[in-house]
């Protein structure tokens, strides 16, 4: 997502590797530009350390559909043709969506940052048991999902997501915390997933300033993509239990199926259509675990009616808002995953749950109705300025753009 400081002299050039299901860099002899790559790498970190607070986007917009995991098939703008350089207002536009990218940031910090405040007053009470309402597996299953689209942006040199994605890492990392202090979540699988947060990590940002050896990225991408693979066919079942058998055979399976298909890829026996699809599996794979939660939420309201009452609607609106300020970006990078995670949580995870607040009378009409006209006119305000900077006919072109690549 950085891009380079000099670009007639690009430092990286891309190669499909055969037998993989990524395409890795081919990094040119460093002792040929010693201190390029000292600048790159010390500039990568300075934008780092003020993207939540600048908003400027160090990243590079794209000009056609990304649909896998696979973003180095993009073209950055400042590397397109002369003739394909965008005007003014795209750059304009294209910086302001970084920023909206950047600035969600807050309402996401803030959406757990309550559940991190509750939970710290019972442990100091001496309240463990409080903390047995909290449910360890939910909270591991969307620390996974933030793990693999940490990965995702952070190929994709997206800063202000892979920041976004980082911070939900830590702060489900600190609410799982807690779980183990209040017995809450068994001590071995505690380990297990402090071992995982860990190397994630340290892995990810090794990535972000060039510095990970290819192959050790690429063991990490097979490992994510069978951890998300094991487990969203096992919380989606789980979800309906038990109006269906209490089995973990969902996720056994989907656990075998996602390790040959990782092997067959390193053994060179998967077709190039097979090793794209399986590219793309890690981060469709976490962003369907993050679909799945407004659906399991649904499924709840619907068995409990009384228990609706108990959602925050500060909290349903945070997380539309969080969601609601990626879509910009998402759509003017043309990235269809992304932009179908934003809009799917927007629509069902936020303004569903405030409709159901609001057919049971928990909130007022004035809050819904100022929350569904301000979501619709974000929408429509997203769309109509993405058709303007392309130069698009209609708003719906730059939705058939983004779904069919057109």
């Amino acid at each position: 997502m950085a891009s380079s400081l000099l670009h007639k002299i690009p430092l990286q050039t891309y190669q499909a590797s055969n037998g993989s299901f990524g395409s890795y860099p081919r990094t040119l002899a460093l002792a040929s530009f010693p201190r390029l790559h000292l600048r790159k790498t010390f500039n990568d970190r300075r934008k780092l350390k003020v993207v939540l607070f600048s908003g400027h986007s160090v990243g590079c917009s794209r000009i056609k559909p990304v649909y896998a995991v696979s973003s180095e098939d993009s073209i950055p703008i400042d590397k397109e043709p002369v003739q394909l350089k965008r005007d003014e207002s795209f750059e304009q536009w294209d910086s302001l969506t970084a920023k909206f990218a950047g600035a969600a940031n807050i309402p996401f910090l803030l959406l757990q940052l309550p559940q991190i405040i509750l939970n710290t007053r019972n442990l100091l009470a001496g309240n463990n048991s409080a903390l047995l309402a909290v449910p360890w597996l939910g909270m591991f299953t969307g620390l996974l999902g933030n793990l693999c689209l940490l990965s995702y942006f952070i190929k994709k040199r997206e800063t202000e997501a892979m920041v976004v994605q980082a911070l939900g890492v830590i702060s489900m990392y600190v609410v799982i915390l807690q779980l183990a202090i209040a017995e809450a979540m068994p001590i071995p699988h505690f380990i297990g997933t402090s071992i995982v947060v860990a190397s994630g990590l340290i892995l990810n940002f090794m990535k972000y300033f060039d510095l990970l050896n290819p192959k050790i990225w690429h063991f990490w991408e097979e490992f994510v993509t069978i951890a998300g693979l094991s487990a969203l066919p096992q919380v989606m079942w789980s979800t309906f239990v038990p109006y269906v058998p209490n089995t973990v055979l969902p996720g056994a399976i989907a656990f075998i199926s996602a390790v040959v298909a990782v092997v067959m890829a390193r053994m060179g026996k998967l077709s190039e259509t097979g090793v794209k699809f399986l590219g793309s599996v890690s981060a469709w794979t976490a962003t369907l675990l993050f679909m799945w939660m407004p659906v399991a939420q649904m499924w709840t309201n619907i068995l409990n009616p009384d228990n609706i009452r108990g959602l925050s609607a500060v909290s349903m609106l945070l997380a539309m808002i969080g969601n609601g300020l990626m879509i910009p970006r998402a759509l003017i990078t043309r990235d269809l995953m992304w932009f179908t995670g934003s809009a799917w949580a927007c629509l069902f995870y936020g303004w569903g749950n405030l409709i159901c607040l609001y057919c049971l009378n928990s909130i007022s009409k004035e809050f819904f109705l100022a929350s569904t006209f301000g979501f619709l006119a974000w929408i429509g305000t997203t769309f109509w300025k993405d058709s303007q900077v392309y130069g698009l006919s209609s708003p719906f072109t730059s939705l058939k753009g983004l779904i069919f690549g057109k």
